[in-house]
């Protein structure tokens, strides 16, 4: 008897817990959130783009492109490619397309994407979710922020409401609506993975990651909140294979609105600009600098004739804070700038050997021309004999006047001229260097590099400024 009303407590015990288990499972689907109404009320302003480029071809004969004969289709197109023309025939045009996003932000026609979806086009065709066709008139783009401002002659158009992505939260759930693969209207939606993201070559733009399944044509797209306001435009994805892999990368509704109508009111983008450039300060440069902890931007350069140089910016310092915003690392900063205005007058706050000190600092605009990235600089070859000192596992030397001018030195620095195991090396400093400061202090030549070094206390971090391939950097110089 006491064996069969074990096995039933054991029954109504495992009931209970089923029965548990599905109300827990209830509640938390109630608690996920639905995106329909959102979708119903929103796809109407989402468009599909595409975009038609004139290119010739390659230069084969009769078209077929001139591929190196060990490339994997070299003997494809030698037996399937076009049959050869004339001698002398110019190349033949073909039509290229392109395939993207965008979302209507006014009922008279203006249409939001990414630059790179409408970049060199020679038509353009936005797609209505109605089915209806126009053609598009682009009325600017800004390469920099990787934006473009389309337009179609339409009237009573649907718009998307337009949110504060400062105001979104890392956790939260997004969602995107676009064209990925030319699939229109398709909706997929994830969370928010991480805010204010660098990526390479796009310094002004601070990113919002997310999960969200994008792929290519989705750029341009809105991204919502569950409030159905926009508050990115989907513009990168991460990937090692050109599919997505839960990476994806939005630019913030504002700094897409700021642009749009800078385009608008002057056809053109300004941004503000300091006129330092900067890199990361480490555990180790932070100890160098006499700070508690990594933080900040590190001004390894002061541009000449710049609003950094006229406000008395000097390399060593670390710029903790830029008009009251904390600098958490030095991507940044440049966002930071960016977004003001020429003629504003900024207080910066600087960490200058171990002391917190405000600078205050009237912006310029960033120069066109620097956008365009320099081709590093040959190191120079030897070209006479100048003596040699021995210094923390490197041999040093001054540079010639033929070096100056090769590698672009206009004052001071000493040159490494070879390296062994030692404090050097470790830290990161490499033959054909050039040294310009150490602990913070210039140095002119090798008599000064000397008499630095040789007052240096032992067994601590002092930065060294250098150049390398035309770049400055500082790096941590741990003294033995």
């Amino acid at each position: 008897m006491q064996q069969v009303a074990n096995r039933k407590f054991l029954v109504v015990l495992c009931t209970l817990a089923l029965l548990t288990a599905l109300a827990l499972s209830e509640a938390q689907a109630r608690d996920l959130p639905h995106f329909t109404e959102l979708v119903e009320k929103n796809s109407p302003a989402v468009v599909n783009i595409s975009s038609t480029q004139t290119r010739e071809r390659g230069g084969g004969q009769g078209g077929t492109p001139d591929l190196p004969e060990d490339h994997p289709f070299h003997e494809f197109f030698e037996r399937f490619g076009d049959e050869p023309g004339e001698e002398g025939q110019p190349p033949r045009p073909f039509d290229s397309e392109s395939l993207g996003s965008g979302f209507i932000i006014s009922s008279d026609g203006d249409i939001i994407t990414n630059y790179h979806v409408v970049r060199n086009a020679d038509e353009v065709v936005v797609k209505l979710s109605d089915r209806r066709q126009f053609t598009a008139e682009i009325v600017g783009y800004d390469e920099r922020s990787d934006l473009a401002l389309l337009n179609i002659d339409a009237e009573d158009l649907p718009t998307v409401s337009i949110g504060k992505a400062r105001d979104l939260a890392v956790g939260e759930w997004v969602l995107a609506i676009g064209s990925p693969f030319g699939f229109e209207h398709s909706v997929t939606a994830g969370i928010v993975s991480a805010k204010r993201r660098s990526l390479p070559q796009d310094n002004y733009v601070p990113f919002i990651q997310t999960d969200v399944a994008i792929n290519p044509g989705n750029s341009g797209g809105p991204l919502f909140n569950l409030d159905g306001e926009v508050v990115g435009i989907n513009s990168h994805i991460y990937s090692r294979s050109g599919g997505f892999m839960g990476l994806s990368f939005a630019i913030p509704i504002e700094l897409g609105m700021d642009v749009v109508e800078q385009l608008k009111t002057d056809g053109r983008v300004a941004r503000g600009w300091l006129g330092v450039l900067i890199q990361d300060v480490d555990r180790d440069l932070a100890e160098s600098f006499g700070m508690d902890r990594p933080y900040g931007a590190l001004v390894a350069e002061v541009t000449p004739d710049s609003p950094a140089a006229d406000a008395g910016f000097e390399a060593g310092d670390v710029i903790v804070k830029f008009d009251d915003q904390e600098v958490g690392v030095s991507s940044e900063l440049p966002p930071m700038v960016g977004r003001m205005r020429a003629d504003t007058e900024v207080t910066v706050e600087v960490i200058r050997g171990g002391e917190h000190e405000d600078i205050s600092v009237t912006l310029g605009e960033l120069p066109d021309d620097l956008a365009a990235d320099e081709p590093p600089r040959e190191e120079a070859p030897e070209e006479e004999s100048v003596p040699q000192e021995q210094y923390f596992g490197m041999e040093l030397r001054d540079l010639t006047d033929e070096q100056r001018e090769e590698m672009g030195v206009e004052h001071g620095g000493v040159l490494v001229e070879s390296i062994s195991e030692g404090p050097a090396q470790q830290s990161g400093i490499r033959r054909g260097d050039v040294i310009t400061m150490l602990d913070q202090e210039r140095v002119d030549s090798m008599e000064a590099f000397k008499e630095i070094a040789d007052n240096l206390d032992g067994d601590r971090v002092v930065p060294v400024l250098l150049l390398r391939n035309g770049s400055p950097r500082f790096l941590p110089l741990r003294l033995p």
